[in-house]
């Protein structure tokens, strides 16, 4: 009885206020009604209404650490292809060869057990000491690599990373002999997809003792990212740094730089160079300290970048030589597959990353916290964050990943990644195929052509889709 007259009573009052809002909302002239800002919202997104309202009252630049919230990347347009008869799938007695060799030119190219690494996250500026040791412990432990980020060498990071690539980057603290004659991999680092090559700075009184010595600062010294490599200030310059580098280590020298519709001109340069491997990074990854307009305006959907740098090295016969790194907005098996069906050599995570090793703690701070205080440097519960168990759920979700890959890999008959071509893959939407160069799904293969002629689709450029096409020289 008591029970059926609280119900009542409830349900009552608050039919009581859902009728008097109903009627003010349809009362109200929009000027007096908070109707408007829904209205608003429809036009703008509540994303976009959020960070225009941070920008208003904050008074300072909006920082997303995570990366664009807009799909750029159409990766659920494309499916992969199995097979039956026209190509028998894989004996299920046959082990999946998930191994890549990183700059298989180099005098010490890097090998990986899987097509999946740890992207350049730095210690200090983004990333605490206690998460790059977690990344790097699971990474080894899987058999690839992890990487540093624009920062200096942490001695735990090297100590604890099977195979360590480091960042040569546009502040200049990893850019000494002494430092990156320890690494398994040079990156140069000229950009990212969720900055360019914006300019970045952390603070004098954001660093500690410890990011201090790591960085080499003086005291009082805010730690800079320039928007150029210091001294590369021409294609020339950077030419002679490649060569600096390669002449001084043994192990694979590669470039990182931000998918742009400049790709191939970029590319071109880089191969004159005589890079061991190019690092694509996609418009959808993510930087500790980029804004919101950097992150969702700036460059080219990786899903694109990747085909098209896949094609310029092909034009050239760069695949013995070259190898191409690719990321950004990857999360899932099926990205990772796509991904090198369209001709990454291996790619890898970042935001993902992090979120596999958050999973088991996130209850000691959520709801009243987000996440990003366990792994940023600055991060008020960093030291709650707790290693093992981070380092652990990452392993687990790169083996369960590789697993995955691994039964779909059965079914298209591959029993090497690195057997994986456009082949696999096909489209449901035929102005996707046409740009990526694979089939469109929706006719058989041989009426591909006849399809487009039909549809007044013209046949894409061979040469490319940009009209002056750069000239590489032959090695």
């Amino acid at each position: 009885m008591f029970w059926d007259w609280m119900r009542k009573m409830i349900g009552g009052a608050m039919d009581e206020a859902y009728d008097d809002l109903m009627y003010k909302m349809i009362k109200d002239k929009y000027t007096d009604n908070n109707l408007m800002i829904l209205s608003v919202m429809k036009r703008i997104s509540f994303f976009d209404t959020m960070e225009l309202w941070m920008r208003a009252i904050q008074g300072e630049t909006v920082e997303r650490p995570l990366g664009t919230n807009r799909p750029l990347s159409p990766w659920n347009m494309l499916l992969l292809n199995p097979v039956h008869l026209h190509r028998m799938p894989v004996e299920d007695s046959t082990n999946i060869d998930f191994k890549v060799t990183i700059g298989p030119a180099a005098a010490k190219p890097l090998t990986l057990k899987i097509p999946i690494y740890i992207t350049g996250m730095s210690y200090g500026s983004a990333l605490s000491k206690n998460v790059k040791i977690a990344l790097a412990r699971a990474a080894s432990r899987m058999g690839t690599a992890t990487n540093t980020g624009e920062a200096g060498l942490l001695r735990e990071e090297r100590e604890a990373a099977d195979k360590l690539i480091g960042q040569y980057n546009r502040g200049g603290y990893l850019n000494s002999p002494e430092k990156y004659q320890q690494l398994d991999a040079v990156e140069i680092q000229l950009g990212q997809g969720a900055q360019g090559a914006s300019p970045q700075k952390t603070q004098a009184k954001f660093i500690d003792e410890e990011m201090r010595e790591v960085f080499n600062l003086k005291k009082n010294e805010d730690a800079v990212l320039h928007s150029r490599l210091p001294g590369v200030n021409s294609p020339g310059d950077f030419m002679k740094e490649v060569e600096k580098l390669k002449s001084e280590t043994d192990v694979p020298v590669g470039v990182k730089i931000a998918a742009s519709h400049f790709l191939e001109h970029e590319l071109a340069i880089a191969l004159q160079a005589g890079v061991d491997f190019v690092t694509v990074d996609g418009a959808e990854a993510a930087t500790h300290a980029a804004s919101p307009t950097l992150e969702d305006d700036l460059g080219l959907p990786t899903i694109y970048a990747i085909a098209r740098a896949r094609r310029f090295l092909d034009r050239y016969d760069e695949q013995k030589r070259t190898s191409l790194l690719a990321g950004g907005g990857l999360f899932t098996p099926g990205h990772f597959l796509k991904a090198l069906a369209l001709g990454a050599d291996a790619v890898y995570i970042g935001t993902a990353a992090l979120m596999a090793m958050v999973a088991p703690q996130m209850t000691k701070l959520i709801p009243e916290e987000p996440p990003t205080q366990f792994v940023l440097h600055t991060g008020r519960f960093k030291d709650r964050f707790d290693i093992e168990l981070g380092a652990t759920a990452l392993e687990n979700f790169l083996r369960l990943a590789t697993e995955e890959m691994a039964a779909v890999m059965y079914a298209l008959g591959k029993s090497s990644v690195r057997e994986l071509s456009s082949d696999d893959l096909c489209s449901l939407d035929p102005w996707l195929a046409r740009a990526l160069h694979i089939a469109y799904g929706g006719v058989a293969a041989d009426e591909q052509e006849s399809y487009y002629q039909e549809m007044n689709i013209a046949h894409w450029n061979e040469k490319g889709d940009i009209a002056e096409q750069p000239e590489v020289p032959v090695h």
